[in-house]
């Protein structure tokens, strides 16, 4: 079961305990930044980014209405600034959020991603600073990539929301945790008529080892749809749609069911997607994001993935920071290798075939288990 929190408090010394947290909770005004929301995501990240001017509020300078006026100015002479200003000011502008018909929710089973006209350049600061602003640090950063992956943080909404958290959370907020971690990766793809915007979700889980409940060990939980369709949402609203609006684009997107399956008589592991290339491209880059591969490049003209796989085995004993610090020992894990995904379009359908770090067709059991761990992405 997972752990509710952390508090231990013996017996005795409870009741005075609780009476110095309680007086010190009556004079703190600690409260989450998204108090009362479904997410509530700390790390060591500030919460909100450093101010930044948009580059359409820097043209303010040169507008008259702005400047520091000398003199003395009559009541008539200010108003007929004002409506020359009005009108050479009516020509067309560029908005800084986009409107909803600019967006648009694409779904294929429980996958979704985010459409936009918006080119990538443009997209990325607005996409680092949706993370920023929800609380979390940033682990990859790369335009060049398209990839954009998080921080482990805990979701601290999920805390129960009682008169004892209620109060001595306010003050004591480390002493509880929810005994879960969220990572989240952003990758984009240029389009034809803009990028599109895919977030993946992976979720980690402390357990107990031992039935006394003195140990613990991180292990992998199932990536959250739903919590995947919340953040893009979220997005979608950050880019200028109501929230309404990207409530229900979310919801109603109309699904696109595909098929995957594994094929023999290849020379390598390898499996077949019932999609022309270029969906097919998309759902296993995403298909790679939620089964915990690190894409280190691809390469689309040649249709490759460039990717690195753990072994199950030892998922989280080489994730860094939060969980680095919990394993303690070496970072190094000889269980990482790297492979290459070749991904090629055969008819009206795909072919998806594992490759060594070579660039030759591979068989053995990590690429089976690739393989494996695609089907159950793209089924």
């Amino acid at each position: 079961m997972p752990i509710v929190n952390r508090v231990r408090l013996d017996t005795p010394n409870r009741a005075i305990a609780l009476a110095a947290l309680l007086t010190l909770a009556g004079c703190s005004s600690l409260d989450s930044s998204l108090s009362g929301d479904r997410l509530d995501y700390r790390s060591q990240a500030q919460k909100s980014a450093p101010l930044e001017v948009p580059p359409d509020l820097t043209q303010l300078a040169r507008d008259s209405r702005y400047q520091p006026q000398s003199g003395v100015v009559s009541a008539t002479t200010l108003q007929q600034q004002t409506a020359g200003t009005q009108v050479a000011s009516a020509g067309p502008t560029v908005a800084a959020p986009i409107a909803i018909g600019e967006l648009r929710i694409e779904r294929q089973g429980n996958h979704r991603w985010l459409v936009t006209n918006l080119p990538p350049e443009k997209l990325w600061p607005v996409l680092r600073s949706f993370w920023q602003e929800l609380g979390f640090g940033l682990a990859a950063d790369s335009l060049e990539v398209g990839v954009m992956e998080t921080n482990w943080a805990e979701n601290r909404a999920k805390l129960p929301q009682d008169f004892i958290r209620s109060t001595i959370g306010r003050v004591f907020d480390n002493l509880f945790s929810t005994a879960e971690r969220d990572r989240f990766r952003t990758r984009v793809e240029r389009s034809p008529a803009g990028t599109e915007v895919f977030i993946t979700h992976r979720g980690m889980v402390e357990v107990y080892t031992d039935t006394l409940k003195e140990s613990t060990v991180w292990q992998p939980r199932p990536s959250d749809p739903e919590l995947e369709a919340e953040l893009l949402s979220r997005l979608m609203v950050r880019l200028g749609a109501k929230p309404e609006a990207a409530r229900t684009a979310v919801a109603t997107a109309p699904d696109q069911p595909a098929r995957a399956r594994a094929i023999a008589g290849t020379p390598g592991a390898a499996l077949e997607v019932d999609e022309a290339f270029d969906r097919a491209w998309r759902r296993v880059g995403l298909a790679l994001d939620r089964s915990g591969f690190t894409v280190e490049d691809r390469d689309r003209a040649a249709g490759l993935y460039f990717v690195r796989y753990v072994d199950p085995r030892t998922t989280g004993q080489d994730e860094p920071g939060f969980f680095s610090k919990l394993f303690g020992g070496d970072k190094s894990n000889s269980a990482v290798l790297r492979y290459r995904l070749s991904v090629k379009a055969s008819g009206g359908k795909t072919i998806v075939g594992v490759l060594n770090n070579q660039g030759e067709p591979d068989k053995g059991e990590a690429a089976r288990q690739i393989v494996e761990r695609l089907i159950d992405e793209l089924k």
